[in-house]
């Protein structure tokens, strides 16, 4: 560890004296609640691999740029060319348990709006630049349905009779937009503390329709039992509930089925599948 004992006191003026590992989310990178020498202590993750290395970077810049009751605070940053190293708030003290009431549902709407009401960090593409992969992943079902069907949550009958009016909502959905949006909110990436909702991993940040962020959360919330999609929807006032729907969906029904990328855990895919079920329920409600 002597080479990031010296990657942190550089980054952060004090010598870490304690680590506590802190595995989580999907990505395979090094994660750390760290104590320092002077008391302090810090979240520090670092990764080598190009492109976790380049979330990394994108993290950092977000991080240096945007500020709020929705954000941790920077502490620290290194870079040697391979292996980025960043220091955030610890957040060790907050609440992570996935436990949600209405409370809990309207705090991360909150943040949600905050984050869109703020200044773009430097260099925020809008998503579409970002996932332009995104657009076509109902395309890659109606080409090659087979990873789709094996998944076992709809029949060939229910795709066939289905795929047209999904593929025209997915297409039409009111995605684009100049707002800043997180575009990664799930319970790994939240916490609670004093009753506000707080987001880390912000290496996708991009511009769209704060609808979108919203729509693409609702999944997760429903399989840690919170709310179903369409009532959250409905009671936030949001409109365009089915072709939402539908582009969500179509993010995961193009590649749960394959296997996990190498830069990810192995329990990606579950997850995924897990989540689209849900989606697919909430097609079914509010489009089809």
């Amino acid at each position: 560890m002597k080479e990031l004992d010296e990657r942190i006191e550089r980054a952060l003026g004090a010598r870490p004296v304690r680590y506590e590992a802190r595995p989580g989310g999907y990505s395979i990178a090094d994660r750390f609640a760290v104590t320092l020498a002077d008391g302090r202590r810090v979240f520090v993750k670092s990764a080598e691999a190009e492109n976790m290395a380049g979330w990394l970077r994108r993290e950092h810049e977000v991080y240096a740029s945007l500020g709020g009751s929705f954000i941790p605070r920077l502490e620290g940053w290194d870079d040697d060319g391979v292996r980025p190293l960043l220091a955030i708030e610890d957040l060790s003290d907050a609440d992570w348990t996935p436990r949600w009431d209405a409370a809990r549902v309207d705090a991360v709407l909150a943040s949600i709006h905050e984050l869109g009401a703020s200044a773009p960090p430097p260099n925020t593409p809008p998503a579409r630049q970002t996932f332009p992969e995104l657009w076509g992943r109902w395309r890659i079902v109606e080409s090659d349905p087979g990873p789709f069907l094996s998944l076992g949550l709809r029949d060939r009958a229910w795709l066939d009779r289905a795929l047209p009016t999904i593929l025209a909502a997915a297409e039409a959905a009111p995605v684009d937009g100049d707002r800043v949006c997180h575009l990664d909110v799930r319970s790994d990436n939240l916490c609670f503390r004093d009753e506000r909702a707080v987001l880390v991993d912000w290496n996708w940040t991009s511009l769209a329709n704060p609808a979108l962020d919203i729509a693409a959360w609702l999944p997760s919330l429903r399989v840690e039992g919170g709310p179903p999609p369409w009532e959250v929807f409905s009671d936030a006032g949001l409109n365009d509930a089915g072709p939402l729907a539908a582009f969500v969906a179509g993010v995961w029904a193009g590649v749960a089925g394959l296997p996990p990328p190498e830069t990810a855990t192995t329990t990606v895919r579950e997850l995924q599948r897990r989540q689209l079920a849900v989606a697919l329920d909430w097609l079914d409600h509010d489009l089809l």
